[in-house]
């Protein structure tokens, strides 16, 4: 059983109720009656019919109360919540849905400032980053073809702290949804020391405060995605490694590396990209690329469904 068949019979198991604010797009609606058939979730499509006026008074209000120190305008705030994509924040801060999937028509950066204003980031973390779930046919690296890939969509140039916590909540995501051991690879184009670069030394200060944070995860680096995949490289290039070549949790030193790696994977393999699944928010999130098709829709709200679980 391929990972997208995984996640689909682990999402059936406790039905959670996703909002869906881009009624207007006919994917979202095609994917909608799919979710439906299929039993993965309760797709919450916010047709204008469904929102209530008072309530979007009470959100404008609640929201310019929240950000009233920052010098926001109330016009402003109204003119926010002309879009579905606040209300449904709104609705999913406050419980009434227990995640939200959006972006087939919006950009990402739309979809994460949404996201981070209305529902808020993890104290956790206190930073969002975001990642895909990889599928890859044919595949014998990662899991049996079954990697994640982050940050891919919205930290540009993370720091040695960024990177640990994106680290973190990977991994996090990693055995939640895909109930897989996680087992962390932190590239460069360094291995160990083999190039003495700020960037490369960047990467062994974020592997070092990961594990400040979680002595119990395995995770390595910095090193070459070959030599974090490939146990026959391992050996020659990082033979002490505790990873030994089979990571299945990739972190890129940015988002330039990141963003272009799951597209040049997903276009030369045929894989399914997931994604971008934000992480570090207080309820999950995930967001679509514009140019999505039907099933990454259902996809992406079958994983938001397991991680409201």
């Amino acid at each position: 059983m391929n990972a997208v068949a995984r996640i689909r019979k682990q999402a059936q198991k406790k039905i959670r109720t996703i909002v869906l604010p881009e009624y207007e797009d006919e994917r979202t609606l095609e994917a909608a009656r799919i979710i439906v058939a299929e039993n993965l979730a309760r797709p919450l499509v916010l047709t204008p019919e469904m929102i209530d006026k008072n309530e979007v008074d009470r959100y404008i209000r609640q929201y310019y109360a929240m950000y009233q120190s920052k010098d926001i305008e109330l016009d402003t705030v109204k003119k926010l919540f002309s879009d579905n994509l606040y209300y449904a924040a709104m609705m999913t801060r406050e419980g009434k849905a227990d995640g939200l999937v959006a972006g087939a028509i919006h950009t990402t950066a739309d979809m994460a400032r949404a996201c981070i204003r209305c529902i808020g980031l993890d104290e956790r973390w206190t930073i969002a980053s975001s990642c895909f779930i990889m599928d890859v046919p044919n595949c014998e690296y990662g899991d049996n073809g079954t990697l994640i890939f982050a940050d891919c969509g919205v930290i540009p140039d993370p720091n040695a702290r960024q990177l640990s916590c994106i680290a973190l909540t990977a991994a996090e995501l990693a055995g939640k949804v895909l109930n897989l051991i996680p087992r962390v690879a932190f590239l460069s184009y360094s291995t160990k020391g083999s190039a003495k670069t700020k960037s490369a030394e960047k990467i062994a200060e974020a592997l070092a405060l990961l594990k400040e944070q979680s002595v119990d995860i395995l995770a390595d680096g910095e090193m070459q995605a070959d030599a974090a995949i490939v146990p026959e490289v391992a050996r020659i290039k990082c033979p002490d490694s505790p990873l030994g070549g089979q990571a299945n949790v990739l972190i890129f030193p940015n988002l330039e590396a990141g963003n272009i790696s799951y597209k040049l994977v997903q276009r030369l393999s045929g894989c399914r990209a997931i994604g971008p699944l934000f992480l570090g928010l207080n309820k999950p999130a995930s967001d679509l690329s514009r140019g999505c098709s039907v099933e990454d829709i259902v996809d992406s709200v079958a994983v938001t469904a397991i991680r409201a679980q």
